[in-house]
């Protein structure tokens, strides 16, 4: 099987057990290969996502790893279709600027996506001021940009924050139209920002 399986390939084959680990999968030349709870899904809990088989279905997995001495084989379901998180986040860097979409609010927060990606914003990032920190005042379906504060690759999570956004733009216009020093209030200064980008 080593030989002509080598990592990478995809297989196919009937589920012949089910247990507390994962599933495993009959393979060509009478041997069993092996799907781990946290290979089965990107986006659902193992647990969660070992419920969607049963005995006997037929699925396919892409080989992981081939163990010769120990006759294991490692199979993996969601390496079939790549790796979306890595596809969506592919341009994005702590830092950028994106914009997602609001799918659901919540009194921690707002749930977001970004190219099918969820995301939650807390509380606390949903604005600098304090009094703007308010869910409610978003809804479902609202376009938002937002800065990516980290990439978690391991969880699949964007950190996201309206906060730091408002931050580095706040940065960037007293950057561009003199300190605060200079007698120009914040008020004044995004004014000009903002005359700025209608002369454009």
């Amino acid at each position: 099987f080593a030989e002509t399986h080598p990592e990478g390939t995809e297989v196919e084959g009937e589920v012949k057990n089910i247990t507390e680990f994962g599933l495993f999968i009959g393979l060509p030349g009478e041997i069993d290969g092996m799907v781990h709870l946290s290979d089965l899904s990107w986006d659902e809990r193992g647990e969660d996502a070992i419920q969607n088989y049963r005995k006997g279905d037929v699925v396919k997995a892409v080989v992981s790893e081939v163990d010769v001495e120990k006759e294991r084989i490692s199979l993996s379901i969601k390496a079939l279709g790549g790796d979306k998180f890595a596809e969506a986040v592919g341009g994005v860097k702590r830092g950028s600027i994106i914009t997602v979409e609001v799918t659901s609010i919540e009194d921690g927060g707002i749930e977001v996506e970004y190219e099918g990606m969820k995301s939650f914003i807390r509380r606390s990032d949903l604005s600098r001021d304090r009094s703007e920190q308010r869910p409610e005042r978003f809804s479902v379906g609202n376009k938002v940009d937002v800065r990516v504060t980290n990439i978690d690759s391991k969880t699949r999570r964007l950190g996201l924050s309206i906060k730091a956004r408002e931050i580095a733009e706040e940065k960037e216009a007293v950057e561009q139209y003199g300190s605060s020093d200079s007698g120009a209030s914040l008020g004044d200064i995004l004014g000009a920002a903002l005359k700025g980008d209608d002369d454009k």
